[in-house]
C-alpha cells in the first residue's frame, strides 16, 4: 500500500475530521510505532505502522456509519463541551465515536448530519462542493424585495461578502417574516449574520436541508441512519 498523510489516515480511520486530526498530531496526541510525531506533512504506511491516538491503537473503520439528526435548540454541536452542556452526541445512542459534519449553533434547530467516515466529512464541509444548506427563519420585521435582493446578491458580513444565495418569503404578518434561505457557504453563524446584515434580526431559525437529504418526519431529538440514495448523495458530491 502506498504512504499516505497521517492526518488522513486518522480521518479514514473514524476518529476525527481531518482538520481535527492535524490539531490532534500538533498537540502531540499522536504517536507513529511508540514514537511522538507532530509534524503535519509526516506520511505513512497503513500496513506497517502502528498509530495510536491518545495512546489507543487505530485502524481503519470496515463499516462507516451515516446518521442524520434533528437537533434541538439547546444543544452544542461538537463532541464534548467545556462548559458542559448537552452535545448532539448525547442524543444518538450508539457505541461508535461519531462526530458532526459542519455546525449549527447552539439556539438553531433542524437537519445535522454524523459520521465515522472522516475523509468524507472533511470533503463535504469545503465550499466548493456547493452543497446547498436550507434554513427556514423566522425574523422580525416585514422583509422587503430589496433585502431579498441583497441576499440573493451577496451581502457585506465582517470583512467578506457572501456567495449569492437562494431566498423566497413564504409569510409576512404584522410585525414578522417567515423566509427560506440556501445558502453552500458554512461560516459560523452565517445565516443569522446575512438577515441580521438587511435588517431582520433573527427570532428562530431551522435548517431543513442538506442537498437531497431532508428531516423527512423525524422530530426533534430523533435520529435516523441514512438510506442508500442518501449515502450515494454524498459519496458522489465528493468524487474527484
Amino acid at each position: 500500500m502506498e504512504e499516505e498523510r497521517l492526518q488522513k489516515y486518522i480521518a479514514r480511520c473514524g476518529i476525527s475530521s481531518r482538520r481535527k486530526a492535524e490539531d490532534l498530531i500538533l498537540t502531540g496526541c499522536v504517536k507513529v510505532n511508540g514514537i511522538v510525531v507532530t509534524e503535519l506533512g509526516t506520511k505513512i504506511n497503513p500496513e506497517k505502522d502502528v498509530v495510536l491516538v491518545d495512546n489507543k491503537k487505530i485502524s481503519e473503520t470496515e463499516g462507516f456509519i451515516y446518521i442524520k439528526l434533528y437537533k434541538p435548540e439547546g444543544y452544542v454541536t461538537t463532541v464534548k463541551d467545556q462548559f458542559g452542556r448537552k452535545t448532539v452526541i448525547d442524543l444518538v445512542d450508539i457505541t461508535e465515536r461519531i462526530y458532526p459534519i459542519g455546525r449549527l449553533d447552539y439556539n438553531t434547530s433542524g437537519l445535522l448530519l454524523l459520521t465515522n467516515d472522516g475523509d468524507l466529512a472533511n470533503k463535504l464541509m469545503h465550499p466548493k462542493y456547493h452543497i446547498y444548506k436550507t434554513y427556514i427563519a423566522e425574523v422580525e420585521g416585514r422583509m422587503s424585495d430589496e433585502a431579498v435582493m441583497r441576499l440573493k446578491s451577496g451581502v457585506k458580513i465582517e470583512d467578506y461578502k457572501t456567495a449569492p444565495a437562494i431566498v423566497n418569503i413564504v409569510k409576512i404578518s404584522s410585525n414578522s417574516s417567515i423566509v427560506q434561505v440556501s445558502i453552500y457557504e458554512g461560516k459560523n453563524r452565517q445565516v443569522r449574520k446575512m438577515l441580521d446584515a438587511v435588517g431582520h434580526p433573527v427570532r428562530t431559525l431551522k435548517r431543513i436541508s442538506f442537498g437531497k437529504i431532508n428531516l423527512g418526519d423525524l422530530k426533534p431529538g430523533a435520529w435516523v441512519h441514512l438510506n442508500e440514495e442518501e449515502i450515494k448523495f454524498l459519496k458522489g458530491r465528493q468524487e474527484g
